[in-house]
């Protein structure tokens, strides 16, 4: 397998990024209309519990063995990189079983000491638990793979353990629905278990496909002082400890909407049946929807980690600039266009994908988060790579913070409620990407060009007119709302597209930069005179 560049990294990851959410979105819309909005709530009561779980046992040492291997394959140490790999594996291992044990053990103390309110979440919480052994050990391969800059296995394994996992959400969430909402919502959670399972096994043939390659390389290398195993495994917990605590804050954040949004509402004068109903279509339907346009930001965050860290051991701070410069242009790209998209037909959307129009209020108001998620992502993935994992965690405590106040304030007003919830979700993202932003530039020298950020917004300004003027021309004519918002979708998009390269938004150089169809692309674009050069 030949090393990945950084935007081919990027595009394959995206690619994988998209299959995995497209069934993942279409795993959602079974759900939701198998389970409604009380059952999707039972589901997302127990979730966030299992990503605080797997994030502690898992979620920093990945991102640190991307890091390390980066820096040995740099300098042609290739032994020392699978001493990184080795020695982490046997780490992840062990926390992985020991996690695997507490969340099992512990769902009935979480429903008895009501961090969980309504007690029919117990059964999904513990259903949850097999899966942690198997991603905390798929994660260190996926680690290892991205350290050497080889996307594809990580994207083929993405693809497989969404795959299997989504059939069995759903094949149990159908099986058990008869004997009551909670039960088939425990089968919906167990299905992480065996989609985990598969991606593992897809990441092991990968591994031993190149494994023969790779102690080629180690036995042809010169002699180099190796590190100790206690300096790696002190290396990887540096690293590792402030990014596993920067990931338990998005499952901590999940749970402060746990704890905070269904008994705020309660005070704003809703039911729990109504509260919980609500919490559904905040987070098990707009939060979900609202990630999909940051599939791209995602991978370029992971591509970025393993090339900057690259760049930075061999001193190239030009190249660290042009990568964070490129992705930070590709991000806003995506994302504004798709806030405004999403902003503008948030309720028709919300009535083709879920079957009702009551999400549509949280999925405009979250999609004001988008373009600051994407800055986020980016940022994250630039400070991770030159080494300064701490500084995204800090960022992220001080931007939860500001999520608690104004979760617990806002979501209380009755004129507010979920609207209060969902805003205040905003405000995190937008402080958590500010503080990165200006730590970036510390580092990097880097900053928003915004002569191209104005550009993309001309651009995505007449695309909103465009999605306007279709969605109301066609709803009109056929009062089909399926019909009319992909017209809206498919028509903004193609002329988002065609605006952006006549104001110059996109020059020749990013167009021939793509991976495989660049130059293909470009010479097509200037036979219909749409590309400057």
């Amino acid at each position: 397998m030949s090393k990945d560049t950084f935007l081919k990294g990027a595009l394959i990851l995206t690619v994988a990024g998209i299959i995995v959410k497209v069934i993942g979105s279409v795993n959602r819309i079974l759900l939701s209309r198998l389970l409604g909005g009380e059952g999707i709530g039972l589901y997302q009561m127990a979730y966030p519990i299992y990503l605080l779980a797997l994030s502690i046992s898992s979620a920093g040492i990945p991102v640190a063995i991307s890091i390390l291997i980066a820096e040995k394959i740099a300098l042609g140490d290739y032994r020392g990189a699978n001493r990184v790999f080795r020695i982490s594996l046997a780490v992840l291992a062990a926390t992985g079983i020991i996690f695997t044990f507490l969340l099992y053990y512990g769902a009935n103390w979480l429903v008895e000491y009501q961090f969980v309110r309504d007690p029919r979440a117990y059964y999904a919480i513990a259903a949850l638990a097999p899966a942690i052994f198997f991603v905390t050990i798929l994660s260190s391969y996926r680690g290892y793979f991205q350290g050497l800059q080889l996307m594809t296995p990580t994207a083929v394994s993405q693809i497989v353990e969404q795959l299997l996992r989504v059939v069995t959400m759903i094949v149990l969430a159908y099986l058990l629905m008869p004997y009551g909402l909670e039960y088939a919502a425990a089968g919906a959670s167990f299905g992480a278990g065996p989609g985990a399972a598969a991606g593992l096994l897809v990441l092991i043939y990968y591994y031993w496909r190149q494994r023969r390659e790779f102690q080629r390389k180690i036995a042809a290398q010169p002699d180099m002082r190796q590190e100790s195993g206690f300096r790696i495994i002190t290396r990887i917990v540096r690293l590792a400890f402030p990014v596993s605590l920067a990931n338990i804050m998005l499952p901590v954040v999940s749970n402060i909407d746990l704890l905070i949004v269904p008994a705020r509402l309660e005070v704003a004068g809703f039911t729990v049946e109504q509260a919980t109903e609500l919490f559904g279509y905040l987070t098990g339907m707009a939060v979900a929807l609202i990630n999909l346009p940051t599939i791209l930001t995602a991978s370029l965050a992971a591509s970025l980690v393993p090339a900057v860290s690259e760049a930075y051991t061999l001193g190239n701070r030009a190249r660290i600039y042009q990568r964070t410069a490129t992705a930070m242009r590709i991000s806003n790209l995506i994302t504004i266009p798709a806030f405004v998209g999403m902003w503008l037909l948030a309720t028709p959307i919300s009535q083709m994908l879920y079957g009702t129009p009551n999400a549509g209020v949280p999925i405009a108001i979250l999609s004001v988060g988008i373009v600051l998620l994407g800055i986020h992502q980016v940022t994250t993935g630039v400070l991770q790579g030159l080494g300064h994992t701490a500084i995204p965690l800090v960022n992220m405590v001080i931007s939860a913070v500001v999520k608690v106040i104004m979760s617990w304030t806002l979501t209380a007003m009755p004129s507010l409620g979920i609207k209060g919830a969902a805003w205040a979700s905003v405000a995190d993202f937008g402080v958590a990407a500010l503080l990165n932003m200006y730590f970036v530039y510390r580092y990097v020298g880097f900053s928003i060009d915004w002569k191209d950020t104005f550009k993309t917004m001309a651009a995505t300004a007449v695309m909103g007119g465009i999605v306007l003027l279709v969605y109301d021309a066609i709803m009109t004519k056929t009062f089909s709302n399926t019909l009319a918002t992909l017209a809206a979708i498919a028509a903004g998009g193609a002329v988002y597209g065609i605006v952006l390269l006549l104001v110059g938004g996109v020059s020749e150089r990013d167009v021939q930069r793509i991976p495989r169809v660049g130059p293909d692309l470009a010479r097509l674009l200037h036979t219909f005179r749409l590309l400057r050069r």
